[in-house]
C-alpha cells in the first residue's frame, strides 16, 4: 500500500472505488450532485481519519460502508424522501426498466441489491458492511428479489 499522504495514494483510491462510491450514494440519493458530494466527503474521511486497512477489499467495504453512512446522514438532514429519477444515472449498466425498478425499491433493499450485483460482495460481506446479521441480509435480498420479479413480470416474462 501506498503512504496515506501520498497523492499516489489517493489517486488510486479515487480511481479504484470512486464509480462503485459514486453508484451506491447514488442508489440512495438519487442524485448525482449529492452523490458526488458524498463521495467527496467519504475521501476526505479517509485523508482525516487515516485507517489502516488489512487489504484492497477491507478499504472498498469501509469507503462503501463510509458513503452509505454519509448518503443517509444526507437523506436525514435534508428530510427527502421522494425525488424524482434523473435521467443522467450514473450506472454502468443503463437497462432502464430493471434500473427503474431497482431505483423504486426501499433504500433497505436498493442497498443490498446494490452491493450484491452491482459491487459483487457475498451475503457475508455485505452484513460485515452494513453491521446486519447474515441472515437479514439474505431475507431482504429474497424480497428484494421478489419484488423486482414482480414489477419485472410485464417486461420479461419471468
Amino acid at each position: 500500500m501506498y503512504s496515506l499522504t501520498g497523492d499516489e495514494y489517493i489517486e488510486n483510491v479515487v480511481t479504484a472505488y470512486s464509480r462503485s462510491m459514486l453508484n451506491v450514494a447514488y442508489s440512495l440519493l438519487k442524485s448525482v450532485p449529492d452523490a458526488e458530494d458524498a463521495v467527496q466527503e467519504a475521501f476526505l474521511r479517509l485523508i482525516e481519519k487515516k485507517p489502516e486497512f488489512n487489504d484492497s477489499s477491507h478499504e472498498k467495504a469501509w469507503l462503501l460502508r463510509v458513503t452509505i453512512n454519509i448518503s443517509k446522514n444526507m437523506l436525514k438532514a435534508c428530510g427527502r424522501k421522494s425525488l424524482p429519477l434523473q435521467e443522467d444515472i450514473p450506472y454502468e449498466d443503463k437497462d432502464s426498466s430493471v434500473l427503474l425498478c431497482v431505483m423504486a425499491l426501499e433504500e433497505k433493499y436498493r442497498t443490498i441489491i446494490h452491493l450484491y450485483y452491482y459491487e459483487d460482495y457475498s451475503i457475508k460481506e455485505i452484513s460485515s458492511i452494513l453491521n446486519l446479521p447474515q441472515a437479514t441480509v439474505g431475507t431482504r435480498l429474497s424480497r428484494a428479489r421478489r419484488l423486482l420479479k414482480t414489477m419485472l413480470k410485464g417486461d420479461f416474462d419471468l
